[in-house]
Formats: C-alpha cells, structure tokens, sequence
C-alpha cells in the first residue's frame, strides 16, 4: 500500500470523478482538481460567495438580532462550500453554498464556462428545484416529506422518485428525467408516516418503511401496486432501521433496533433467513482481532496481521433501553459485496465489531451463516466493501491507520486465505474517521477532520502506483 502526501480539504469534501482519472477537493471557498496519477493540480475556482438575493433579505433581518462578533465568525464559515460533485460524465461539477442560497456550475475543460444558480433558502423543505443547464429553467415539485431523504433516482438515471404529501397522505411521485422531469405516475402509499424507501437495483421494486415507532417494510411495484407487506413475528418495539437490496434484487435485508436481520426473498416477501447477533462466536467462524499496541510496535510506519483466535469467543454486548429513543443498539449498516455473497453488519451494541455474513450459490442449500468477525480496540467509524473484488474490505476507527480484509489472498498452495491487516498511515498526525473506494477499487481515500490522503495498492514487480 502506498500512501500520497496530507492534502488539506473542507467537511469531508473529496471526490473521485467517476472515471476515476481526476479528485475533486473543496478547501473553504475553493475548488482544486487533481490528477490521481501524479497529483498535480489541474484546475482550480475560487467560488463566488455573495449570497443570492432571498438569502441577502433574510439574513440582514437575523443579523440584527444577533452580536457583532458572532457576525464576524458567521460571515467566514457562510461562504464555505458545503457540497460538491461530479457529472456523472466527468465534465461538469456542482459546488453548492448552502448558507449562501447558490450553486456554482464549473467546465473541467472549459476555463470560460461557469453557471450559477440563486436558489434562494429552502430552509423550510417545501419544495424540490429542478434545474435544466440546457434552457436554464426550473421547475418544482411540492411538498416532499422531507428533505434530506425520501428520494433517489432509478439505478440508470431515468427516473426521479420522491415521497410526498399531499392533504395528510404519503404519496410517491416518479418522474421522468429525460422528459425535464414530466410527472410519470403518483400514487398512494401504504404508510401512515413515511420513514423513508429503498428503490431495487433492476428499478422494478421500492421498498418503504413506516416511521421510527412501527416495523412495517411494503414492497410494491413501479406502478404503485402493493405486492407484500413485512412485520416480524414476535413485532419489535421500534420500527426498521436499516435496509439493504442485494445486488441482483432476489433478497432484501432489513433489520430495526434490536439484534436480528431479516432476509426477505423476492418470490414470497417473508423472511427465508433470520439472523441474530449473539454474543457467542462459535468456533466454526474466523475470529480477527487487533494486535494489542501494534501501533507503539510499527511506530505507525508498516502493517501487522490481525489475531486469529481460536475456540469460542464471547463478545461483550451493551444493553441498551428499548424504551427510548434511538437506543444504542441494532445494525447501524448493512451493507452487501458486489457479489451478493457476502453480507456486512455493524451492530451499535458492539461497536469494536464487524460482522460478515456467508451467503450460498443459487447451487447451494440456502443456508446464511456467520463467516467472520473483526474485532478492534476502537469503535469502527466506518467500512467498505470494494466496488470491483468480491471480498476485499476497508474500514476505519479514527485512528491514524487502516485496516483491511480480504479473502483473496493466494498462499503457497495455491488456495484463497482470509487474511486482516492492521497499516499505519505515515503521518505526523492522522485520524482516519472515513474511507471511500476509488471507482477501479485500486485505491481509496482517507477522510480526517480537516485533511485527506489517499493509498493505493503497489503494482506487482515494483512498478509505480496509479
């Protein structure tokens, strides 16, 4: 693993281009693009942050409400981006300042080309702003239920999907994005406060799901035509927390507050497998552990391979109060591998933890079972599953290192082997609270709170590093 310089950057703002050949970075009020082959700066904005005109009305009524050195600091962070992105073409990038009420549209490969956009305060999530670059218009859609959920777009960009409410009823809006957002179909939902859906990766299914109080996952149709409705046996006390389709859409997995995950097939909507996390690890599952002090030993500089245990393995668990709100417990992720034979979970209660879930071959008897667990001296902030190799994991714990897993390694008889490393980053300081894959999955980026770096894998024979 080789590992670029420190680079400074804003509120986790680091992207690669969808092609991969190019990162976008937003450090305060600019924009820098790199190359991801050497690095070096290709382009660079510094984004015009006057507020829009809306934005201007309101905030000099607030200001007057407030001191003058709280003036001062808020001035300063106002003019920040706060989001930015790629076309999905590599061509054009989005830097919004939200504070600001603008969007700035930049031409990688056009220094004279740039838009922008007064979009106003929409503080209020009253309604959604389409706009078109090609005739510079808008339209809108009114009344999302809420605004910063409840929407996606079909996998292929075709169709834009919002939950809605229109006089005290969920409704589901689908829209089509290659018709300036014509209204295609509008139909009721089943839900009496929509939570949020999930749009299945072949674009014929939506899962949606009550609120935080009620376990209630409908799947219908593209059409708005109910197929099933999921409530488990005995009924858990809060709603669904979390969902995942796997990658061809033949099961879905959902999971709420308490220690289960439910996978439903896609022929009936039942659950076809439960599966419970427990605080015994039996001795047919790899148990990974992080080598105590590994840091003090590599000096932060190299890697060391995880622990494996053997025997029966008993985890701690935190016991967390059903009866409140937002307890500490249930799968805070669920993720899939690009396979669909493998089934990442974090549970709350046992946040040192990753647990991976075995998934059979359509020629196998299907029987899910745990395969294996890591488990870290720090609470996993986050993991990733690569978006190209079946099995090779990243994940990180606000330290200054990385761990990765795979079950892809080679040994000398020529079988693949799990393997779990621990690698330091090399840096002065380094607390690594987010990682994301490139898109080829050779590489990946490392978020710390007001920096980046980037690693990407060595090349066989020593040759240097895309």
């Amino acid at each position: 693993m080789d590992f670029t310089e420190i680079y400074r950057q804003s509120s986790s703002l680091v992207a690669f281009s969808p092609g991969g050949h190019f990162i976008l970075t937003a450090v305060e009020d600019r924009i820098i693009v790199r190359r991801t082959d050497t690095f070096q700066i290709t382009r660079t904005w510094l984004v015009d942050a006057s507020p829009s005109h809306t934005n201007l009305f309101l905030s000099t009524k607030q200001n007057t409400k407030v001191k003058t050195s709280q003036n001062s600091s808020n001035t300063i962070n106002d003019t920040w981006i706060t989001h930015c992105g790629w076309s999905c073409d590599s061509e054009y990038i989005l830097a919004a300042c939200a504070k600001r009420g603008t969007v700035h549209i930049l031409k990688l490969r056009d220094e004279d080309w740039t838009g922008r956009i007064e979009a106003g305060t929409e503080e209020w999530g009253l309604r959604v702003t389409l706009w078109s670059l090609v005739t510079a218009t808008a339209s809108y859609i009114q009344f999302p239920i809420h605004p910063d959920r409840g929407y996606a777009f079909r996998a292929d960009g075709r169709y834009f999907i919002l939950g809605e409410r229109h006089k005290s009823k969920d409704t589901l809006g689908i829209y089509d994005a290659s018709e300036s957002f014509k209204l295609m179909r509008h139909f009721p939902l089943p839900t009496s406060s929509l939570s949020s859906f999930s749009v299945s990766p072949a674009g014929n299914h939506i899962a949606v799901w009550e609120g935080p109080l009620e376990f209630k996952l409908h799947v219908l149709t593209m059409a708005g035509n109910l197929l099933a409705t999921f409530t488990p046996e005995p009924d858990p006390i809060l709603g669904v927390r979390n969902v995942a389709w796997h990658p061809n859409g033949m099961f879905l997995a959902a999971a709420g507050w308490d220690d289960r995950i439910y996978i439903l097939d896609s022929l009936s909507w039942s659950a076809v497998a439960t599966l419970e996390l427990s605080s015994r690890v039996p001795t047919t599952v790899k148990t990974w552990r992080e080598p105590s002090k590994w840091m003090e030993t590599t000096e932060g500089r190299g890697f060391l391979s995880y622990e494996r245990l053997q025997g029966t393995q008993v985890l701690s668990l935190i016991r967390a109060d059903q009866t409140k709100s937002n307890p500490k417990s249930g799968p805070v992720q669920l993720e899939w591998n690009n396979t669909g034979d493998l089934l990442l979970a974090r549970f709350d209660n046992i946040p040192t933890a990753v647990h991976i879930f075995d998934f059979p071959s359509p020629q196998q008897e299907f029987v899910p079972r745990l395969r294996s667990v890591l488990i870290h001296s720090n609470p996993v902030l986050n993991a990733r599953w690569n978006p190209v190799r079946k099995g090779s994991l990243v994940l990180c714990c606000g330290m200054q290192s990385v761990y990765v897993w795979s079950d892809e390694w080679v040994n000398e008889a020529g079988e693949e082997e799990e393997m779990a490393e621990c690698i330091g980053v090399p840096a002065q300081k380094f607390e690594a609270k987010d990682v994301r894959w490139a898109p080829d999955g050779k590489g990946f980026i490392l978020y710390d709170k007001d920096q980046f770096c980037c690693a990407f894998e060595v090349e066989d024979g020593g040759t240097e590093t895309t």
